[in-house]
């Protein structure tokens, strides 16, 4: 898998992408990341890439021309299953989003800045929309760090177990369960005895109920997706 970022600030992503499991994708030759700054793509002689919007307001305003350029050049070389623009007004990020650009050869993502980008990228250039919540960051770079993860981690090969994402919290719509690892006892704190029995059918039911659990009290909104995927009549 390939994935391209275009980022005005691209010293961001240097920690993110050059740490732990998606440093070691990286190295396994399983996924390349190219970061591209936004700024080697204007003609501007300060290197500026945003201007006034527009009908006025407050804040700044990426321009067309240098994301054109940057994605004009990038399709020239290979096709692209998605150009993603991460922004507060996009769609919801979710684990099933992740599933399924881990199935994707080619990716860009790019990220957003200031009060955003020229709508005319949006109407002709970009084909997602993604959200990592309802909530405002000061850099795009951060939020496509999150979904970089989220997604290099699912594709195989990449993590050691690869049994360990496929029970993550969210797959399924079902938080993960408790998890305990030694010493059997701290301050008095039990292990619960169902998780030393070594009897692996109890242990995964004792799983699956907490998951369910844990999801109705904490997520109900993801309980309900859960029953109504489960239920033949919705």
């Amino acid at each position: 898998m390939r994935i391209d970022i275009i980022a005005v600030i691209p010293e961001i992503l240097e920690g993110p992408l050059s740490q732990s499991i998606v440093q070691r994708a990286q190295n396994k030759g399983i996924v390349e990341i190219h970061v591209h700054s936004l700024r080697n793509y204007t003609e501007d002689h300060y290197k500026s890439v945003d201007d006034y919007a527009y009908g006025g307001g407050a804040g700044m305003v990426i321009k067309v021309e240098p994301v054109f350029k940057v994605l004009e050049k990038l399709k020239r070389e290979r096709n692209y299953d998605e150009i993603i623009y991460v922004t507060p007004d996009g769609k919801p990020f979710h684990q099933q989003t992740a599933n399924r650009l881990s199935t994707l050869k080619n990716i860009i993502i790019l990220c957003g800045h200031y009060k955003g980008i020229d709508q005319r990228i949006r109407d002709h250039l970009v084909t997602m929309d993604i959200s990592i919540g309802d909530y405002v960051i000061s850099a795009g770079e951060l939020a496509a760090a999150v979904i970089t993860d989220a997604v290099v981690r699912l594709i195989p090969g990449v993590l050691n177990d690869e049994t360990s994402a496929l029970t993550d919290s969210f797959q399924d719509y079902l938080l993960a369960p408790p998890v305990y690892t030694r010493p059997e006892v701290f301050n008095n704190w039990k292990v619960p005895d169902i998780l030393l029995s070594g009897n692996q059918k109890k242990i995964d039911q004792w799983r699956l109920e907490h998951s369910l659990k844990k999801t109705k009290k904490i997520r109900p909104d993801l309980w309900k997706k859960m029953e109504d995927r489960t239920d033949p009549d919705k």
